[in-house]
């Protein structure tokens, strides 16, 4: 099946206006993507955010281990899905090594943690410029900074990734498990918060709802703090119940649902009254006796009708232990990993035999995840034709990995401050096409992974899409500078650390830049259509001539000029295709 079809809308979406046409090339069935750019802005909402056709055909296949080819193909297609970008580098190394190997390395932790964020604002006179805030006294006077130091330092981790799930996971796991770092007011609690993620990003999700219940960050969001004997605030229990753990389930009265009720809401708030977080240094957590409830909190049927004795500072674990018992709640962190890495869609093959048998896996294993992950990315399933290319990308992997593809250069940790300027400018990029890194809309999360019927498709629309479109553009012009360093694309770099024979003719040129940029075949226009913008109205030697004689001269102005404006006006043709939003 084309994977072109994944985004259809209607027959109207598929014909292109003329003019589009004749500006880009027409695939046989147009993605959402491209049409948006096709279309005049106000026509883009008709259809951006309609549900998939219902008579799309989906997959079939199991977990059964993959027994196919390995591959440059399906290397890139793991690390599109468990990196920020992957080089081609990465992708090449995966390449020549197996399946076994690459996951081995993806699941494996780096032996040391990354070192704290630090200031790198003349406004935080509570630490020199180069040197971590995080064990400093709270100060509102120095929030900002500090918050903004935290996101800055955060974004600079995906983008420096090793070749591991880590950065991935952690994501993930803040997602989940979501704290606002603008509702918590206290970028040291952030950074606690990240910290915990990170420390299990593969490691016991049981472990990890237990951790972060008590976390100083989550229990100032969700106002765990405020809950008192008597007096139980009900938002964290019902959370942790609804977007944590059991999920709802359907509907089954007013307020109730299969999986819990609104009686285990309250039961749940009562076993969590007591804590409050204390803004010391560190930041931690403490439990007082004298605001915790104390009576035997009596669960419905949904828990098999257990009841809860007073266990004081323990009882909270005892709760999650509880919750982790109900088989449901195996199953409901399985299709959010699902829809993290493989699809949205969940149909009734995909639950009996992906997402249930992952489910067993996972409770077999103490809720381990790193079993469910090798699981599933070792499974014909993942590597399945109709699951390739079937994801558009998140404003994090679109910006990250542009800049991590590319090889764009970045100020090293000598240049803290310029280095952090660099990393906060991303995450202005990635603000504006929606997503910001520590600050999710809401306690849900990111809709593109819940938001039914859309899913990620909610990623593009008239808003995001024009605005993808500039970063590409400014990074492979004339880039973006601040204190005297620029980062951009250096097309001639890059091309030049393709094998010699590649970078010398034109169409081995744009397939090895179309293998690393885009996880699915391109058409034959398509391909003629990034080779007019390399080669307008030329003949394929003439590439291999300049090409030469740029590296024969390579301080020759002219000649430097002549194949850096081919290479990128190719890359903005390629960057600006459909297939490019995908991943």
């Amino acid at each position: 099946m084309n994977r072109r079809h994944f985004l259809q809308r209607n027959a109207a979406v598929l014909n292109a206006p003329a003019a589009a046409v004749a500006e880009r090339p027409a695939s046989p069935v147009a993605p959402a993507a491209a049409q948006a750019q096709q279309d005049p802005p106000e026509t883009v909402s008709r259809y951006a955010n309609k549900a998939l056709p219902t008579g799309l055909a989906r997959t079939t296949s199991t977990l059964t281990p993959y027994a196919g080819t390995w591959g440059y193909a399906q290397a890139a297609h793991l690390l599109r899905r468990c990196l920020f970008g992957p080089t081609r580098t990465e992708i090449m190394t995966a390449a020549g090594s197996n399946l076994t190997a690459v996951l081995n390395g993806l699941l494996t932790v780096p032996a040391t943690a990354p070192d704290p964020p630090v200031n790198v604002s003349a406004t935080d006179t509570s630490v020199p410029i180069g040197q971590t805030w995080t064990a400093q006294v709270f100060d509102q006077n120095f929030e900002g900074v500090r918050r903004a130091s935290l996101r800055d330092w955060w974004l600079g981790q995906l983008l420096g990734q090793s070749t591991t799930l880590v950065e991935k996971m952690t994501l993930f796991w803040h997602n989940h498990f979501v704290v606002e770092l603008g509702d918590i007011n206290d970028a040291r609690m952030g950074y606690e918060y990240c910290r915990l993620l990170r420390q299990h990003a593969l490691g016991n999700f049981k472990q990890l709802a237990k951790d972060v219940t008590v976390t100083p960050a989550m229990l100032r969001y969700l106002n765990g703090n405020q809950s008192i004997t008597g007096a139980p605030n009900e938002n964290y229990g019902r959370e942790l119940l609804e977007l944590f753990t059991v999920g709802k389930g359907p509907l089954i009265g007013v307020g109730n649902y299969t999986n819990y009720t609104e009686a285990d809401v309250q039961a749940a708030a009562k076993v969590l009254t007591g804590w409050r977080d204390l803004a010391t240094v560190p930041v931690s957590s403490y439990f007082t006796a004298s605001r915790h409830d104390t009576t035997t909190k009596v669960f419905s049927s949904a828990f098999g009708n257990a009841s809860i004795a007073n266990g004081g500072a323990t009882e909270y674990q005892a709760l999650i232990n509880l919750i982790f018992q109900q088989v449901e709640t195996a199953r409901f962190i399985v299709r959010k990993l699902y829809r993290w890495f493989v699809y949205y869609l969940i149909d009734t093959q995909v639950e009996t035999d992906i997402i249930r048998p992952l489910a067993t896996i996972l409770i077999n294993n103490g809720f381990d995840i790193v079993p469910v992950l090798r699981a599933l990315f070792s499974s014909e399933h993942f590597f399945d034709v109709l699951n390739v290319g079937c994801l558009i990308k998140s404003p994090l992997d679109f910006t990250v990995g542009l800049c991590r593809q590319m090889e764009m250069v970045f100020p090293p940790a000598t240049n803290a401050a310029v280095q952090y300027t660099m990393w906060d400018y991303l995450n202005s990029l990635t603000f504006v096409q929606q997503q910001t890194l520590g600050d999710p809309p809401n306690v849900a999360g990111w809709a593109a992974y819940y938001q039914t019927p859309q899913y990620h498709e909610l990623w593009i629309n008239a808003v995001t899409l024009p605005r993808r479109n500039q970063v590409t553009d400014l990074f492979i012009g004339s880039g973006y500078t601040r204190s005297g360093v620029k980062i951009v694309i250096d097309v001639l770099a890059l091309t030049q650390s393709f094998p010699a024979a590649t970078a010398a003719d034109c169409n081995l040129l744009i397939a090895e830049y179309v293998k690393l940029m885009v996880p699915i075949a391109l058409t034959t226009n398509q391909i003629a259509f990034l080779k007019t913008a390399l080669l307008p109205g030329l003949p394929d030697f003439e590439w291999t001539i300049e090409w030469q004689q740029y590296l024969a001269a390579p301080t020759n102005t002219a000649k430097k000029a002549a194949v850096t404006t081919k290479l990128q006006a190719m890359l903005r043709a390629l960057m600006g295709l459909a297939e490019y939003h995908l991943s």
